[in-house]
């Protein structure tokens, strides 16, 4: 079964130079050296005509000749190029010698991952590395038909690649015959062991034949995984790619002081700024990845949801549309993100602080793939700036804390990006020069510049105003000051040009007034909102300072005036209580 050309992540891409020599013919009989080490001539060959020619670290080590049929319990992180890695350490001992699989009948390889979305990767990945070998790749995953799933089986296969659950369901069905299998691996162990599929894998492993060669990889080797190894496989090679302990080299760790209720804010805002092709926000329960995802749709983005609720058939969807540039963000849970792999996701966002150190480097390892770089940012309220700061400690990390990215910085941005926009840096056709001169025989130049950017900013979601609660890092957090607030004391009232007919709401103007107005939350006082205009009072010493500063910041079609006295305010209507 040959499934669609997956992103190959595994040996990093290298545009062979027409002056260097074609890869050699080494003297180990079928094998052909692709760079190093030697691999069968197939699989070079698959690797070439996909123009990889560097292993990484990971593929480097399992291909040492001196590992050659050994058992391998191997730790890596995910993005390091692990299914290349053991798809090419398996292959001696699936081809024997030979040039081809033959036909396929009973498997000879099983791979075993947590989810659907890494297994059907899996998939993908195995069957352009072993097409050149005549290779049939199988997957038998959860949420998908079995009885199609059988009919693959009796039809024979030479690679199974499947989640634990339904391997063990195709096995005490006698659909999958484990006596030929020379090799089995365990991807994402630890995840395995953490989804409670401990049982599941005893069941498989125990249902294999003795001689097999197992290959267990793992993000990290916890005692549960110590402790398979040691009950399933013979002798094993223990290797730990050098850095598996930190952070992601090519992962840029950013932490943003904000204000719990501004996260969508925040959230819209990070994903102005950063403008990846691809991007994955993570919320810890579904109700918040819906919420979320209704937002940031109705904000003007393309998002997807991925969450435990949804179907296979849902999942595929959202997986398609976000791999073929339909869809652009990708809320999801931890969960229901594992294993995925997403072309140019250059973004993560932790809406909301993952639980360990652990699923922090989970996550943040979506990005920064195969050589590529990425962006992990994590949204930290005052209340949880401790818990942030021991993740990221724990996961080895440092990153770099500011304020969230404000609605100015984001307008500059865009004024930089149009420039150079496709819009404007492609060469104009005749048709657009003979347009052009119509529309500059009946407007001026600015006219039309101000009619682009206006069409420009039209196609982008709005940045939105949001507040730098300002808190320190690396020290005790301030105790919570207890009492009411103090009373406002002499203030000034304004009037703001906008209202209710705008939109208008004190969620959005509070942290704007603070930032145009250079006041902090406790200088602003009663506001009011109208039909077509907003009253609002600022603190009697800040008063100044904020009309002279509100005047010299931000756009101008925002205005506000000095009231005379206290205005005339309507009673806000009495509710009872009860």
């Amino acid at each position: 079964m040959v499934g669609p050309p997956m992103r190959p992540g595994l040996f990093r891409a290298c545009a062979r130079s027409p002056h260097l020599p074609p890869p050699r013919a080494s003297s180990f009989g079928n094998f052909v050296s692709v760079s190093f080490p030697p691999v069968p001539a197939p699989l070079a060959q698959a690797l070439e005509a996909r123009g990889y020619a560097d292993p990484t670290p990971v593929q480097a080590a399992v291909l040492e000749p001196a590992l050659a049929g050994r058992d391998l319990l191997v730790s890596a992180q995910t993005g390091s190029g692990k299914t290349v890695a053991y798809g090419l350490a398996m292959a001696e001992t699936l081809l024997d010698g030979a040039e081809s699989l033959g036909p396929a009948g009973a498997p000879l390889a099983l791979v075993i991952a947590p989810t659907r979305e890494l297994a059907l990767q899996v998939h993908r990945e195995l069957t352009w590395l072993y097409a050149p070998a005549g290779a049939r790749v199988v997957s038998c995953v959860g949420g998908m038909d079995p009885r199609r799933e059988s009919r693959w089986l009796a039809e024979g296969a030479h690679i199974v690649v499947g989640t634990p659950g339904r391997l063990r369901d195709h096995l005490e069905r006698r659909n999958l015959d484990p006596g030929a299998l020379r090799a089995v691996v365990l991807d994402e162990a630890d995840e395995m062991l953490d989804l409670g599929f401990r049982e599941d894998l005893e069941f498989i492993l125990g249902a294999t034949p003795a001689a097999r060669r197992t290959l267990l990889f793992s993000a990290t080797l916890p005692k549960g995984i110590v402790a398979l190894a040691e009950n399933y496989q013979q002798e094993a090679q223990r290797i730990a790619v050098a850095g598996e302990t930190r952070g992601h080299a090519d992962i840029e760790y950013r932490a943003f002081r904000i204000l719990p209720r501004e996260t969508e804010l925040v959230v819209v805002n990070t994903l102005r700024q950063v403008e990846a092709r691809a991007a994955i926000v993570f919320c810890n329960t579904r109700n918040a990845v819906r919420h979320l995802q209704a937002v940031l749709t109705e904000r003007g983005f393309s998002a997807v949801a991925l969450s435990g609720e949804l179907g296979q058939h849902e999942r595929n969807a959202a997986l398609q549309a976000l791999r073929d540039g339909r869809a652009r963000v990708c809320v999801a849970t931890d969960v229901a993100a594992r294993g995925i792999d997403l072309p140019g996701l250059g973004l993560v966002i932790h809406a909301e602080l993952p639980h360990d150190a652990e699923v922090l480097q989970h996550r943040s390892g979506r990005t920064g793939r195969a050589g590529a770089k990425g962006i992990s940012v994590l949204l930290v309220p005052p209340s949880r700036r401790r818990k942030a700061e021991e993740l990221m400690a724990r996961a080895g990390v440092v990153p770099v804390w500011s304020g969230p990215p404000p609605a100015d910085e984001i307008r500059t941005l865009d004024q930089e990006r149009l420039l150079e926009d496709a819009i404007l840096t492609e060469e104009p056709s005749e048709e657009d020069r003979a347009m052009a001169q119509v529309l500059l025989a009946r407007r001026t130049p600015e006219d039309l510049a101000a009619a682009l950017a206006r069409a420009y900013r039209a196609r982008l979601p709005a940045p939105e105003e949001v507040t730098d609660p300002g808190f320190q890092t690396g020290k005790p957090a301030p105790a919570r000051r207890e009492g009411p607030r103090p009373p406002m004391g002499p203030s000034v009232w304004f009037r703001l040009n906008v209202g209710r007919r705008d939109n208008a709401d004190p969620r959005r103007l509070l942290p704007m007034l603070c930032r145009r107005g250079g006041v902090t939350r406790d200088e602003v006082g009663a506001i009011r909102i109208f039909e077509r205009e907003t009253k609002f009072e600022i603190r009697g010493g800040a008063a100044e300072r904020f009309a002279h500063s509100f005047g010299r910041t931000g756009p101008a079609d925002l205005q506000v005036e000095a009231l005379p006295g206290v205005p005339d305010l309507p009673r806000k209507p009495f509710r009872k209580r009860g």
